[in-house]
């Protein structure tokens, strides 16, 4: 039987029988026979990113501002939750006025210390957003040119109008809700997402990359160099829901669980000496934190891992087959040092609903990677891995280790490795990852579950806590062309 997650997809007036057909049932198959039925009135909610907004949150609001943001994303998953009984507005009105409350709050603990924020509320209603309107309704192109974005990690499948992938077999999703693998078979849907037109066979994805998203640059004037750092899959089982970046201080602030590997220390309560004093998993000595969203297999386990929250992520956790961490250098020239404790995010954790402005999700198989997704799955052939691969922001500003929303310190350069005024390059990190999934297993990434585990919403997260001996290190390796291991 699915516990959690059975039965998260709003269904308007349909939703009760919906619910019922989902928690009787002892299958997907099961569950999605009432889904059918429902699917086109299928809604989420959609709220304001209150985080994206923020531009200075001085030391003394650090924690308040943490625990508002975290106190934001509970209100909305209560909130989902309760839309299961279908009084939508209701809902909608009380969430508001919780929202609004601590928002209020926030904007107090800010405005002590630093320019009042008043814009922020003002983001205190959401709405519901139909299902089918896919990442892109929040009013950014999503269907940007893979050779405009590829260098910078932002890469884009190609699609079609009606949201299918180029190259994909129309036949592939059938109205029973169900999609077919390329063994003929049936891959299963999931109740509360991801769906399974969120799946495509990527033998049926027309190639759209002219190299892999880790390769490194060449010719003119780039730094061809490489540095890699191994850390590990996360062997010792390093597992929790915070988000030291995000939500530091508060237990629980992601709301979903994330993996690990290189610094032990790493949970919400880890600053920087913390860190700075703690062992890794690298055998190199470099301590910084690697971490992202665990990927589960979708067979209804509901397991427990250690300080996880069971936030409608279900299914059993998939260990990394490979885990490689590498730094690359700049198309345009040198790259120079990143500072200490830098902190950088990439992908978007809510692109489902804010749109695909900051979203950085790529996915593809082993043997056809110049095949990348943003915002479906792929089906990958007998022998074939699944990868993940996040090409973080590579400009800094020169200035701060952080920023306000966590974004405005860091950004990508354009396609010839030109950073933004006022920004230098810094060696651009790829964390890519890759999964022996079953063949026939369908699978998700966790997420917010208002966000459906949609593909999109992939997201990777980054502390800089090399020494600086290794840095320079690393910085020299990719200036000179090396290949440094």
């Amino acid at each position: 039987m699915l516990i959690g997650a059975t039965a998260l997809l709003l269904g308007g007036g349909g939703l009760a029988a919906y619910a019922t057909t989902a928690l009787a049932g002892n299958s997907t198959q099961d569950a999605m026979a009432g889904h059918s039925q429902h699917t086109a009135s299928a809604s989420t909610l959609s709220c304001p990113d209150v985080g994206e907004r923020l531009r200075q949150v001085p030391r003394s609001a650090k924690l308040p501002v943490s625990k508002g943001l975290s106190a934001l994303d509970k209100q909305v998953h209560d909130a989902y939750h309760k839309m299961m009984g279908g009084s939508g507005d209701s809902v909608l009105n009380g969430l508001k006025t919780q929202r609004a409350k601590t928002i209020k709050m926030m904007v107090t603990a800010i405005s002590k210390d630093a320019k009042r924020p008043g814009y922020l509320l003002k983001m205190s209603g959401c709405t519901m957003k139909p299902v089918n309107e896919g990442a892109g309704a929040g009013g950014n192109d999503s269907t940007k040119s893979v050779q405009d974005g590829w260098y910078q990690g932002q890469t884009q499948n190609q699609t079609q109008d009606g949201g299918q992938v180029q190259g994909q077999d129309p036949g592939q999703v059938q109205d029973g809700g169900q999609a077919q693998d390329q063994n003929g078979g049936q891959q299963q849907g999931q109740p509360g997402g991801p769906s399974p037109d969120d799946f495509v066979d990527i033998n049926n994805v027309q190639p759209n990359a002219d190299a892999p998203p880790f390769a490194a640059p060449q010719g003119g004037n780039a730094s061809t160099g490489t540095f890699t750092t191994e850390c590990g899959r996360n062997e010792d089982g390093h597992f929790n829901s915070d988000n030291v970046i995000v939500t530091p201080g508060v237990s629980n602030g992601a709301h979903h669980t994330h993996d690990y590997v290189g610094n032990k220390a790493t949970d919400a309560f880890a600053n920087d000496n913390k860190l700075a004093a703690s062992d890794t998993t690298c055998d190199n000595g470099d301590q910084s934190t690697h971490y992202w969203p665990v990927l589960r297999k979708l067979d209804g386990n509901a397991e427990q891992k250690p300080g996880a929250a069971q936030d409608a992520n279900v299914g059993t956790t998939l260990t990394p087959a490979t885990v490689t961490l590498t730094f690359r250098g700049s198309q345009s020239g040198e790259v120079r040092a990143m500072p200490r404790f830098l902190k950088i995010i990439t992908g978007d954790a809510k692109a489902f609903t804010n749109g695909t402005k900051n979203a950085n999700a790529s996915w593809s198989c082993t043997g056809f990677e110049d095949r990348q997704l943003k915002d479906k799955y792929p089906l990958c052939p007998q022998g074939s891995q699944v990868v993940r691969t996040f090409a973080f922001q590579n400009c800094w500003n020169g200035r701060d280790i952080d920023s306000g929303n966590h974004r405005d310190h860091m950004a990508f350069s354009d396609q010839n490795g030109n950073c933004p005024q006022g920004f230098q390059a810094v060696p651009q990190l790829v964390q890519r990852i890759t999964y022996d999934v079953p063949q026939g297993q369908s699978f998700a990434v966790d997420s917010f579950p208002e966000q459906l585990h949609k593909p999109v919403t992939d997201h990777g997260d980054f502390i800089n806590v090399m020494p600086d001996n290794l840095m320079s290190k690393a910085v020299d390796c990719i200036n000179n062309g090396q290949e440094c291991t």
